[in-house]
């Protein structure tokens, strides 16, 4: 059962429920057996790296202004320039949309017109 509502005063002052402790005590050896606990192989190496594409630089790249953009990839003009201004979070359908239309742009944009 949820108690009274917490002020935002009330939530500053709380203290973090965090046992330093604990964490410090911590060891490699817990850490590599809570991984293979969980069903990781610590021993495996960690995937590349991948960044997230700029729509931005992509956009500018192909001359085109954000509305021609917004057009030629089907999304509306107010979620490219949330991607631009960086508020808005891209799922991992639009990180690969947007690495095949800076890798091969005419194809893409082909692709995307049809």
């Amino acid at each position: 059962m949820a108690g009274e509502p917490m002020t935002l005063a009330q939530i500053r002052e709380r203290k973090p429920e965090v046992d330093r402790a604990k964490i410090a005590a911590t060891t490699d050896d817990d850490i590599r057996r809570h991984q293979i606990e969980d069903g990781e192989d610590p021993d495996a190496p960690l995937p590349p790296f991948r960044s997230v594409p700029d729509a931005r630089s992509i956009r500018m790249k192909l001359g085109m202004t954000r509305q021609a953009f917004a057009d030629a990839i089907g999304v509306p003009v107010s979620t490219v320039r949330e991607w631009e201004d960086s508020q808005a979070s891209m799922s991992s359908a639009v990180r690969a949309l947007l690495r095949i239309v800076e890798r091969e742009p005419d194809a893409a944009l082909r692709a995307l017109a049809g």
